[in-house]
């Protein structure tokens, strides 16, 4: 017997021995592939990129995976001890591996056999585990898969410190609404950062790394606070909170307050969206969606706000004019109208109006039903809010309401002002617009507007809708005569004239009244923005010449040297021609706009900033009596300084006398250029204080005539005064810089010579070595003679064109003839 236990006793050893060497040789097997744990040493998380306004409000984050990397040291101990305790209790502890997990792993899966379920059913795995599985493994359940994460885990331990395993863990763990890491959850979850949550909120976080969305809070509500309640009963078990306060946590309701994603600023989508184009374009999408990059732009909010506000009131107004169309949709009401109507989205991005639904028709009024809202998980509320739309209250609409709606259209509609119940017709406007705000000292863009909803058409007017500028591209012809011996007082003939074309037919230029109004100066042909002189200017000057101002300008990139070009003809953009009026305002120092301050990395280091001038002392480390540091302007000197001050002077008589004054309601320095292009398509006006330089584009997407009455003046103009009003309010009016050197003198503004006392004047700027002339009639011809010729010729088109300057003995010479003609 003896003997036989002996020989029992060896051939278990001799089996144990096997079994060793067999487990040995499979752990060896399994572990030969595994993947090198040290690169965990430089793992560099894929974190949002947040977008931020200049005051810094959050704008728009930018992730394939939400995810915000926070240091375990600014964990705080509330969240540590929720993931402890619903993880992994003993993880300070352990070398890697979860005794008790495994066991309670082992006896769920043997179970799991007996059933005829040979899949692995999970658990047992510690923090340390986890981070194995998540950073090193795939997700697949497979014995050879739960060893390897075994092994590394040893290893892992072995290498690194328990605080970086465990940040690791909570950076990178998947918890439900695409949010990776728990500072991107508590953010997603409850718009809260780390250190403001709740017991009952850390618990709920706690709760979901076993199964985020078997315990989505929408969805899942009644298991998603069973969790959370056995977290925090864990919690309390662990000693991390009393027994009262425990049972306070579960007393209260989850709390989740979803976080939409995209632009958080309702008005700034256009913007929001540009800013992620241009960082796509310097980073990659990688950087982009991944790199964590924190990025401080130039919008002002409150700008932001009266930009969209002034060009959606623009758009609605020109729109009203056209009468109503039809309704947005039309459904049928059934048992619960609600339902219906609820199906139909709503424009996101214009919270002042709301979908309703036509209930009955009465007396030129409607009983309405609104929309229901959407809630969380995905239904609609239960409520059902009627009011009604009175036909009184729509005043753009001149039939009565039960004439042009039906029972079951649906219709946008807004509150009226002071009637509780009341509300009035809308509609989106099938004009669009763009409107571009910046400061002509930066070139920051402050405000930007593409189009009257992004949520309608994410098409940028601003800086993707090519358009013909029309007349506002009249002042880079007129800066490069002034740049070019030329003066405020220079007389161009406005006459007509023949442009013979490449293919042998004829351009016959036009002014808008079809008039012609014979000698003008260079201040009153910009001021009544004349076509004919304009086109006779950029002949004498040359159009070549009349492209490379248009091209330093950034106007264009190349643009063809044709007279026709110089309208505007050609095809440019909202932001191109609001930069090029900024640099007019600059001084004549180029201007490169800019939605983008400063772009930073992930550990804070500016990688990107738009200011590139020069300061070498900015960054002393303290004073010790220098001077203020001086900071030099290294931008391209484009346009003389006096020459910008001079067409200044000349478009701030546009808005006083001529096409843009609708703006001088403003009472403060203004100057600014209309643009109406052929056949009315498209309305401008491009304009600048000291302070801030706006450009106002509309027209329709797919061109067609606004109708004769819509210019610049009457349209764009007035969009353009409505933002200043707001932008500019409570502001001092501040004058233009004279540049020093330059001399003053009152001209007439009808002959272009000196005025004397008592004659009546404007008083134009001039340039050392130029000045007014003393020239008071036409030699060999009294006032009416002179009428009566200038009207013959121009009747029979006998000009020689050209400039006609005031010579020194009071007759006007023809620089084309090189002697005294009658013009």
């Amino acid at each position: 017997m003896l003997r036989l236990f002996g020989w029992l006793f060896g051939f278990g050893i001799f089996m144990a021995l096997v079994a060793a060497v067999g487990a040995g040789v499979y752990v060896a097997t399994v572990s030969a592939q595994l993947p090198d744990y040290t690169v965990l040493k430089d793992y560099q998380p894929p974190v949002t990129t947040r977008v931020h306004a200049a005051d810094g409000t959050l704008l728009a984050e930018f992730a394939r995976e939400r995810r915000l990397f926070q240091p375990i040291e600014t964990v705080p101990p509330l969240v540590i001890h929720a993931f402890l305790s619903a993880e992994d209790k003993d993880f300070y502890t352990h070398g890697g591996i979860a005794i008790d997990g495994i066991i309670r792993a082992l006896r769920d899966n043997a179970l799991a056999l007996l059933e005829g379920n040979n899949t692995i059913q999970g658990g047992g795995s510690s923090i340390t585990q986890q981070v194995a599985k998540n950073f090193l493994l795939s997700s697949v359940r497979t014995v050879d898969r739960k060893i390897q994460e075994a092994v590394l885990a040893i290893r892992i331990e072995s290498t690194f410190s328990k605080d970086r395993i465990l940040e690791l863990y909570l950076n990178e763990i998947f918890l439900g609404l695409n949010s990776y890491g728990v500072a991107a959850a508590a953010l997603n979850y409850f718009d809260k950062a780390l250190y403001q949550l709740s017991l009952s909120e850390a618990a709920y976080l706690a709760a979901l790394p076993k199964a985020p969305s078997d315990l989505n809070p929408f969805r899942a509500q009644a298991a998603a606070i069973e969790r959370r309640n056995w977290v925090i009963d864990r919690m309390v078990e662990n000693g991390y909170a009393t027994a009262e306060e425990g049972a306070a946590a579960k007393a209260e309701p989850l709390n989740v307050v979803g976080r939409a994603g995209g632009s958080q600023l309702y008005s700034a989508e256009y913007f929001t969206e540009e800013v992620r184009r241009e960082l796509a374009k310097l980073y990659g999408e990688d950087q982009l969606y991944g790199g964590g990059l924190s990025v401080r732009t130039t919008l002002e909010p409150k700008l932001q706000e009266y930009a969209r506000k002034a060009l959606m009131d623009g758009l609605i107004a020109y729109d009203h004019g056209k009468g109503f169309r039809e309704p947005v949709a039309s459904v049928e009401l059934g048992a619960d109208w609600g339902l219906n109507v609820a199906k139909v989205v709503p424009l996101s991005d214009v919270p002042e109006w709301q979908l309703a639904v036509v209930l009955e028709l009465g007396d030129n009024q409607a009983r309405i039903g609104l929309r229901p809202a959407n809630i969380a998980d995905g239904g609609v509320s239960s409520d059902r809010i009627e009011g009604t739309l009175s036909g009184p209250e729509i005043k753009w609409v001149s039939k009565p309401v039960d004439k042009f709606l039906k029972v079951g259209d649906v219709v946008y509609v807004s509150p009226v002002a002071g009637k509780t119940g009341i509300y009035t017709l809308e509609q989106v406007p099938e004009i669009e617009g763009a409107l571009v705000a910046m400061d002509p000292r930066t070139g920051r863009v402050l405000a930007m507007v593409g189009g009257f909803s992004y949520a309608l058409s994410e098409f940028n007017r601003a800086t993707q809708a090519l358009r013909q500028p029309g007349s506002s591209f009249k002042p880079i012809v007129y800066a490069a005569a002034l740049d070019n011996g030329y003066t405020p007082a220079s007389v161009v003939l406005d006459a007509p004239v023949e442009i013979r074309n490449g293919d042998g037919s004829i351009w016959r230029p036009e002014n808008y009244a079809q008039q012609f109004y014979g000698p003008q100066t260079l201040r009153r042909g910009i001021e009544r923005s004349r076509n004919v002189m304009t086109v006779r200017l950029a002949r004498d000057i040359g159009m070549p010449l009349v492209a490379e101002y248009a091209k330093m300008f950034g106007v264009y990139d190349s643009m063809q040297p044709v007279l026709a070009m110089a309208l505007g003809a050609g095809e440019t953009t909202d932001m191109r021609m609001t930069a090029a009026y900024a640099t007019i305002a600059n001084g004549g120092r180029k201007i490169v706009p800019t939605l983008i301050d400063r772009v930073q990395d992930r550990y804070g280091a500016t990688v990107y900033r738009h200011d590139q001038r020069l300061c070498q002392d900015c960054a002393a480390d303290s004073w010790h009596g220098q001077g203020e540091p001086v900071i030099v302007d290294n931008r391209e000197q484009v346009l003389d300084p006096m020459t910008a001050y001079q067409i200044t002077s000349m478009m701030e008589g546009v808005v006083q006398r001529g096409t843009g004054t609708a703006a001088k309601v403003l009472n403060r320095p203004v100057a600014g250029k209309t643009g109406t292009t052929n056949d009315y398509k498209d309305a401008w006006f491009v304009g600048f204080t000291p302070e801030l330089a706006v450009g106002v584009y509309v027209g329709y997407d797919k061109p067609r005539s606004m109708g004769s009455a819509v210019t610049g003046g009457t349209f764009a103009t007035p969009i353009f005064t409505e933002f200043m009003q707001k932008a500019l309010a409570g502001k001092p009016a501040t004058p233009f810089n004279v540049p020093p050197g330059m001399t003053t003198a009152m001209i007439d503004p009808n002959s272009g010579v000196q005025a004397f006392d008592g004659q009546g004047g404007i008083a134009e700027s001039f340039k050392p070595g130029t000045g007014p002339n003393l020239m008071t009639s036409v030699i060999g011809l009294d006032a009416a003679g002179y009428d009566e010729a200038l009207r013959q010729q121009m009747l029979q088109q006998q000009y020689s064109g050209g400039i006609t300057q005031p010579s020194g003995n009071g007759t006007y010479l023809d620089p084309n003839l090189g002697r005294g003609g009658l013009f």
